[in-house]
């Protein structure tokens, strides 16, 4: 709700509790316990970004932020309203963007591989220290190659490529062991059966798109992650992704006096849970740079410890809903949420902490001068739209019908990295396939040959024994004329030889 410019998100008793859009690009935390009125919190802030022309990101884990597009239940909420004292509180619906990276509940969200590179992916596919070299010189044979890696199955193509050719590689880019690239692959794999092939593509998302106004108001762009949070991995990696696209791409600004744009990430303890420090750090610079960018994070979790100091150090707005304190480590953790807050004297903030009613909240927030609010304990206001979930007709038609219907809904597969890379392998079977006919083709011209040398020399042999049967056969009728023609002049001489 809007008042004098400011948002307000509730009353503690008599005292209204604002939240000032100037300071909204400090960001924020929205915690405590399954159902104790976290949803209900980042609905009303978002309804009133919505009010003053300020677009929203959120990812909606539970599917339950559909109702944003429905007025809500004014009968309802009318108890708590008189029980607030406020009056000329209008249900209303909002316009909604809705994504999907499963493409079933919304627009296509895609991404491009080579963008989101070889760091996030490691942690994603949580390769070893080995593995995400092997992966580092992947991306950079592709570099080298001048091929694009736009989806899964360019870096699939990619990895398969320095797999055969892992010999001839490791002598430019280092030892490139076939057992660290063959595990890369079976990651991928798992990336793939987790939506990784939907995810990664073209058309990419267009921030654009996303810091977009209709009719003076500001859209809320609604993530479908109910199916994607059950793949923690890809949750994780698509929560950074979002940040760190908008922190490269939006110029600096400063201070405006009110956010360009504002994340509210549900189960935010993903993005963190288990990652590497690099990577950690990455976020945390990302999230303390990005405020110059005019975008306010908020980040939605069960315990604030759930946040690692670095990060929670900069989350200046605070909305405390109750925390469950039965074991030793919730006491702890209870009692460390109660003491960051600029205290209130009127107020025990570590006994109210764990017996708030749903939908009360400790609430301490950067005020007007940019110092802290003493900590208060704030009955929040009910939201303006539905609690309920949309009708699915009705979610399907705000679809259809949206400005940017269209957009992402064809995907685009130009040449790259799978198609190149098929063709190099068609190429090489070609060339291969063209030298084993070579060949073939030289041996059987050698065996011909060898034939015909061995036909020539049977026929000369043949020859030969004939000529040497002729020869024999004259000289042994030569013998026998010979032996005859001696046989008759010894019978003739015999025979003067009597008659004398």
């Amino acid at each position: 709700m809007i008042k004098d410019e400011k948002i307000l998100i509730g009353k503690a008793g008599d005292k209204e509790i604002f939240m000032y859009p100037k300071q909204m690009n400090r960001h924020g935390l929205i915690a405590g316990a399954s159902g104790t009125g976290k949803t209900v919190t980042l609905k009303v802030i978002a309804e009133s970004l919505a009010e003053i022309g300020v677009p929203t990101v959120i990812a909606d884990i539970k599917g339950d932020l559909s109702g944003m597009i429905v007025p809500g239940d004014a009968d309802g909420i009318q108890g708590r309203l008189e029980s607030m004292g406020i009056e000329d509180y209008e249900t209303r619906k909002y316009r909604v963007h809705f994504f999907d990276v499963y493409q079933t509940e919304g627009h296509p969200v895609r991404a491009v591989m080579q963008e989101m590179g070889p760091l996030l992916l490691s942690r994603i596919m949580d390769l070893t220290e080995a593995q995400e070299g092997i992966l580092n010189i992947i991306f950079r044979v592709a570099r080298d190659m001048e091929l694009a890696i736009y989806d899964l199955k360019d870096l699939q193509a990619m990895t398969n490529y320095v797999y055969e050719k892992s010999k001839e590689l490791s002598g430019q880019y280092g030892n490139v062991s076939k057992q660290s690239v063959g595990a890369i692959q079976r990651k991928l794999l798992v990336l793939e059966e987790q939506g990784g092939n939907l995810f990664f593509g073209l058309p990419a998302l267009n921030i654009d798109d996303w810091i977009a106004r209709e009719g003076g108001q500001g859209v809320m762009n609604i993530i479908e992650c109910d199916q994607l949070f059950q793949h923690p991995a890809l949750y994780s990696m698509f929560l950074f992704w979002m940040l760190n696209e908008l922190y490269e791409n939006l110029p600096e600004v400063g201070d405006l006096d009110k956010p360009k744009i504002v994340f509210f990430f549900d189960e935010a303890h993903l993005l963190f849970q288990d990652a590497p420090k690099q990577l950690l750090q990455k976020i945390s610079q990302t999230v303390k740079l990005i405020r110059s960018k005019g975008v306010g994070v908020f980040f939605c979790t069960q315990v604030p410890s759930d946040i690692p100091s670095d990060v929670l150090g900069q989350l200046s707005n605070r909305i405390q809903h109750s925390l469950r304190a039965y074991t030793p480590s919730e006491i702890k953790a209870a009692k460390l949420a109660a003491e960051s807050f600029r205290q209130n004297p009127e107020l025990d903030a570590a006994e109210a902490i764990s017996n708030m009613k749903t939908g009360t909240a400790l609430v301490s927030v950067l005020g007007d001068d940019g110092a802290p609010t003493i900590v208060e304990k704030t009955k929040i206001l009910p939201p303006r739209s539905s609690m309920n979930i949309a009708d699915k007709d009705l979610v399907e038609r705000c679809i259809n019908n949206d400005s940017i219907y269209g957009i992402y809904e064809k995907t685009i597969d130009p040449d790259s990295a799978y198609e190149i890379i098929d063709d190099i392998r068609a190429d090489e079977i070609r060339v291969e396939q063209e030298q084993k006919e070579a060949e073939a083709r030289e041996k059987a011209e050698a065996k011909e040959a060898e034939r015909q040398a061995r036909e020539e020399a049977k026929k000369k042999a043949s020859e030969q024994s004939w000529s040497d049967r002729m020869s024999k056969k004259a000289q042994r009728k030569l013998e026998t004329e010979l032996i005859n023609m001696a046989a008759r002049s010894a019978k003739k001489m015999l025979k003067n030889f009597l008659n004398r």
